[in-house]
């Protein structure tokens, strides 16, 4: 079905190669602030038109691209109604609003690895909370790139079932395990320097 509704759109937009950004951005743009469909299926996209490695380099710049563009335009032009709209949902968010507080950058890049908030809803909260710019920044091109790697390796065994992604699997393996080592480091530290040590 995923395949069906991927070659539909390539058909009808006769884009192909890297012209399929043309399409992409302005929908990851538009998934960015409405989120009327899911991110993956831009990266199905991609994968499907760019080749696994080109698809998975595009969909992490898309998404950084939207992620960035949400951010700012909800921080400086509609702070005030996304303010309002996200104070009558507070209940929802509340908890992952103090993980933001308490985490940072690591609350972020857990919630875009993770499908278990819409991208939109990250990108909103960010803007409401006192995160610096560089700080968003940073944990939006890691946690993108989480999140185009997680769901690059289950696309491309859709996409390729051909394809050995044994490399992709590993290498993501590892990259999980440095930025958990990472993270506990961190907060070792900080707890050491709580105590005053």
């Amino acid at each position: 079905m995923i395949n069906n509704a991927i070659d539909w759109l390539l058909e009808t937009t006769n884009l192909q190669g890297f012209y399929v950004l043309l399409l992409t951005v302005p929908l990851a743009i538009i998934q960015g602030f409405f989120g009327i469909f899911p991110f993956s299926t831009l990266i199905f996209l991609q994968i499907s038109a760019l080749g696994l490695v080109n698809g998975l380099i595009t969909s992490w710049l898309v998404g950084i691209v939207a992620s960035l563009v949400v951010y700012y335009a909800c921080k400086y032009l509609f702070a005030d109604w996304f303010d309002r709209k996200m104070k009558a949902k507070a209940g929802r968010y509340e908890k992952w609003q103090g993980y933001f507080m308490k985490y940072g950058v690591w609350s972020i890049i857990f919630l875009r690895t993770l499908p278990i908030m819409p991208n939109n809803v990250i990108s909103f909260m960010a803007s409401l909370s006192k995160i610096s710019h560089r700080s968003y920044m940073v944990s939006s091109l890691v946690g993108v790139m989480s999140h185009i790697w997680l769901f690059g390796i289950v696309s491309s065994s859709i996409l390729f079932p051909e394809t050995d992604i044994g490399l992709l699997i590993g290498s993501y393996l590892l990259f999980c395990v440095a930025l958990t080592g990472i993270f506990a480091a961190q907060l070792l530290r900080e707890r050491r320097r709580a105590r005053g040590v």
